[in-house]
């Protein structure tokens, strides 16, 4: 069966819905696109479903790795393409279920992920922090890879680094990696998003964190400072750093941000990057969107509708 992919912003409601969409349909299993859930450890701040709804629902993808360890969206990748695989094997329908548009355009379009190249990377970010020296780089990669060159602006300093990165670390041009991202080709995998007003969206932040940090947040982020340090990605988790800032400033006896300052920031943080989700994954013609007024439920009919047409129509 080919899988559907349910898409949205933080706090959309979408892990939700997915729940009972399995619970309705007996035979679903669930496979997380959230690039922070990976993490063992990390289960309060990144509103892991709970035990009991993993015992009752199969779900992959959710602890796989130590916050310590790296996980690049290749990984991510490979791994999810095993799932899939033996989730289809064994008969199953899979429905994946994520708010992270990097890591699902991986999976949906299956585009080649470049390598890292951290020496060649750190030699092209001495060049000055400026707009006549960006341009600069972009008219060699414009000599190394014209087509790569014409996609992107010529002041985009942040992604005319990372082409030459490529071009120069891989000995391969960056543009023979894919169209990127601003391509949205015929895909295998039936996108839908469940979108919620904006400033619903925004209370439902708060509030998870508020009770987030009831259930035991601020003393999970205290267990995961006491290991090793975290990976690059991981310690980028929102409310994760907020709360680790403010319990650095108690160790040094510094006033600031005290708890509360700390948790209006991961607030203000998160509803940013909600913006940036709702953004991101607007640009994608591909989704068929679901509008809830207030709750998230309430298109939870209209979801089951959509499953059961596209698992009828595409068997294979």
């Amino acid at each position: 069966m080919r899988p559907i992919a349910l898409v949205g912003t933080t706090a959309s409601g979408k892990s939700a819905l997915a729940l009972e969409v399995a619970r309705h349909r007996g035979d679903v299993e669930l496979v997380s696109v959230d690039s922070m859930q990976v993490y063992r450890g990390m289960d309060i701040g990144t509103a892991k479903p709970s035990p009991d709804e993993q015992a009752e629902v199969v779900h992959h993808l959710i602890d796989v790795v130590d916050p310590w360890e790296p996980f690049e969206v290749h990984t991510f990748q490979s791994a999810v393409a095993a799932v899939l695989a033996d989730v289809h094997f064994r008969g199953r329908r899979a429905l994946l279920v994520g708010g992270t548009g990097l890591y699902l355009r991986a999976v949906v379009d299956g585009f080649e992920i470049p390598g890292r190249f951290p020496k060649v990377a750190a030699e092209l970010e001495l060049t000055p922090d400026t707009a006549e020296s960006t341009v600069v780089l972009h008219r060699r990669l414009a000599d190394l890879d014209p087509r790569a060159a014409e996609r992107m602006e010529p002041t985009n300093r942040r992604r005319v680094i990372r082409a030459l990165e490529v071009c120069l670390g891989s000995g391969r041009p960056f543009s023979s990696f894919g169209p990127g991202l601003d391509a949205f080709p015929p895909a295998p995998v039936r996108m839908v998003g469940v979108r919620l007003p904006q400033p619903v969206v925004a209370d439902r932040i708060e509030r998870r964190y508020r009770r987030q940090m009831i259930d035991g947040f601020l003393d999970e982020v205290r267990t995961l400072r006491s290991g090793p340090p975290m990976s690059r990605t991981a310690a980028q988790a929102l409310g994760y750093r907020e709360l680790a800032a403010h319990l650095d400033a108690f160790e040094r006896g510094d006033d600031h941000p005290n708890l509360e300052e700390a948790l209006d920031e991961a607030i203000r943080r998160t509803r940013a990057f909600a913006r940036r989700q709702r953004a991101w994954f607007r640009r994608d013609p591909r989704i068929s969107w679901l509008d809830a007024d207030l709750v998230p439920a309430d298109v939870l009919g209209d979801l089951l509708e959509i499953a059961d047409r596209h698992w009828a129509d595409a068997p294979g």
